[in-house]
């Protein structure tokens, strides 16, 4: 019987055990939400998709809204609702409950924080 060498032993067995776990890892990163931006500057040129939202509370004091809202595409966020911080208390000055809105956001520091909305008629 012909004597086999340690190493080429240690290198089919590292291959037989190896090969099962990377296949189970194929694909996984799509499991898992875009990271927040690190470069998310508030009133950056970069030009986001609008989302619609129906207004469910408006905290005037903390500046925040809880959104009713759709897809929002560039936080790869499914419809649902959220609370949102407002980069511009100012724009809420004019909303109440129930109006329809259109709206960009994004992830700054960690915060979903609403950047522009438009009352919807």
């Amino acid at each position: 019987m012909p004597h086999i060498g340690t190493l080429p032993c240690a290198l089919v067995l590292g291959l037989a055990l190896g090969t099962p776990a990377l296949a189970q890892h194929d694909g996984h990163a799509q499991h898992h939400s875009s990271p927040p931006s690190a470069t998310a500057v508030p009133g950056a040129t970069t030009e986001l998709p609008w989302a619609e939202a129906e207004i469910r509370r408006i905290d005037l004091a903390a500046g925040k809204l809880s959104l009713r809202h759709g897809e929002i595409k560039n936080l790869d966020m499914p419809p649902m609702t959220m609370v949102f911080t407002v980069q511009d208390r100012t724009s809420l000055a004019d909303l109440k409950t129930g109006d329809r809105i259109r709206f960009t956001a994004d992830q700054i520091q960690g915060t979903y924080t609403v950047l522009k909305l438009e009352k919807l008629p």
